[in-house]
């Protein structure tokens, strides 16, 4: 397929999103200014500020681009998006948006419908995250996740996503006495499946398995999953904080846009779980929210962004020290890479 795709192809593609991303958010905010007019007017970022974002995005496209040539994952990864199931669910986002300006305007952050079930889960989570409709337990909010995430990211959530691969690939190499089909990868918090997906292009024959607390991103998972010809999910509904798994069980284990929707002494269990369950000489590799230590410029962005959604953790995370934490637990040769609104760490099991 590379042959017939061009570089210039894979940009105009992702520019693509990008737009219908940023034609959401303005329609979305001038009828927000319409419906619900607040007194509160948010600051504009400034131009140098968007500039360097810009960059950021750009170098992006660059990276993921260059890890498609060099083999890390099939070039037909980069176009994989759900269109179909953007636009089936895009008018549910709309009809979706006076409930979630309403909960936002009265500060209403633990609203669940009687029909859900809440009981046994840990308080943190119990909460109306981005302010949408039963949190992350209904279906709704499964079906409408991709979507919201590629909106909000300007349709590079998908790019950041796969930053996480090429370290895995690299990681697993020392285990290459290891049959690839007795490789075992676990993704912590792994939602819709998203991650999952893309580690099964990278690693056709490794076994895959995935947890998360939603018993409706669960079914959402297996749902995405199970359109791969030939997997069977192995998902578990389970607490990061307590994995089902016995110690060393993993090659590598991986976990996406989850720390910052942690507090912190949850962080920290994570953590000490993810170094229990991985198997020495394996990696933890965590893609999630830059942080002040590593982007301070970008102090603005990351402070809007808890300040607009209700991100009731997030102040706290872009200015904790996650190296240390994996340190304390135990992993070595932790390593940090920033990848346009996300950054990447890398951190060993010794042997």
């Amino acid at each position: 397929m590379a042959d017939t795709l061009t570089k210039l192809t894979y940009q105009t593609f992702q520019q693509s999103k990008n737009y219908f991303g940023l034609a959401h958010k303005i329609l979305s905010t001038r009828v927000m200014s319409l419906v619900s007019p607040s007194d509160r007017k948010s600051k504009p970022l400034p131009l140098d500020l968007l500039q360097k974002i810009n960059q950021r995005y750009e170098r992006l496209l660059e990276v993921d681009w260059q890890d498609a040539e060099a083999g890390v994952y099939p070039h037909n990864i980069l176009f994989d998006n759900p269109w179909d199931e953007f636009f089936l669910y895009y008018p549910a986002v709309w009809f979706d948006l006076p409930q979630i300006w309403e909960r936002a305007k009265q500060k209403n952050y633990q609203d669940f419908d009687s029909n859900l079930d809440i009981a046994g889960y840990p308080s943190y989570y119990l909460q109306n995250f981005h302010h949408q409709t039963g949190g992350y337990l209904s279906d709704l909010s499964a079906n409408l996740y991709d979507l919201q995430v590629e909106i909000l990211f300007g349709g590079s959530a998908d790019a950041m996503r796969r930053r996480i691969l090429a370290s895995l690939k690299q990681g697993l190499s020392d285990f290459d006495d290891v049959p690839a089909s007795q490789i075992k990868i676990l993704d912590i918090a792994c939602g819709t499946g998203r991650t999952l997906k893309m580690i099964r292009a990278a690693l056709p024959k490794a076994a895959l398995f995935g947890t998360d607390l939603s018993p409706a991103y669960l079914r959402k998972a297996n749902q995405m999953l199970s359109q791969i010809p030939g997997e069977l999910p192995q998902l578990l509904q389970a607490n990061a904080e307590e994995l089902p798994y016995m110690d060393n069980y993993f090659h590598a284990t991986t976990s996406v846009f989850l720390f910052h929707e942690l507090p912190a002494v949850a962080r920290q269990r994570v953590i000490e779980e993810a170094f229990r369950v991985t198997k020495p000489g394996g990696r933890f590799i965590i893609c999630d929210s830059i942080q002040m230590s590593d982007s301070p410029e970008m102090e603005p962005a990351m402070t809007g962004f808890y300040e607009t959604f209700h991100e009731p953790y997030y102040r706290h995370y872009m200015t904790d020290d996650l190296v240390e934490r994996l340190e304390k637990a135990g992993f070595e040769n932790v390593t940090a890479e920033v990848q346009y609104m996300s950054k990447v760490l890398v951190a060993c099991k010794p042997v």
